[in-house]
């Protein structure tokens, strides 16, 4: 079974309290469970990670290179926007990436329209809310099944 990395930057640990207008009420969990049961009937194993600290989100990307990994999903949330240290993490793996976003990113303040993800992700998805996870697995399972073709 080919293994999936999702990683949730900060605040994400606040999903179904904060915003709810911007992101909705589902929590980070429910995300997780939801995401976990589609995965896993698409022949996919994820494993969650969620942190506050741009460091431990380098140093998971960075594990990326050792451990079994075969493909990323990141919503670094504000990280996306200011991290140059996670663009250069992100560059060094070589699996596919999939960058996540819960709004529509480019119907909110114009500081969050640049994403330093998205130049070096194979693909995008946002704006759709906790369904941006399952389009990301659906799509992570495309990469990797035509990676050859």
């Amino acid at each position: 079974m080919k293994k999936i990395l999702v990683i949730n930057g900060p605040n994400l640990n606040l999903l179904g309290k904060r915003e709810i207008e911007i992101y909705g009420k589902t929590s980070l969990k429910s995300i997780e469970n939801t995401t976990r049961e589609f995965a896993k009937n698409n022949s996919l194993e994820v494993e969650f990670k969620q942190s506050n600290e741009e460091s431990e989100i380098i140093n998971w990307i960075q594990d990326c290179m050792k451990n079994s990994y075969n493909g990323l999903l990141i919503n670094a949330g504000a990280y996306t926007h200011t991290s140059i240290a996670i663009f250069d993490a992100l560059k060094a793996i070589k699996i596919p990436i999939i960058e996540i976003h819960l709004s529509n990113i480019h119907k909110r303040e114009e500081f969050r329209k640049k994403s330093f993800i998205s130049e070096v992700a194979n693909g995008v998805i946002f704006g759709f809310g906790s369904y941006s996870y399952i389009l990301a697995i659906m799509a992570i399972k495309n990469l990797l099944e035509n990676k050859n073709g």
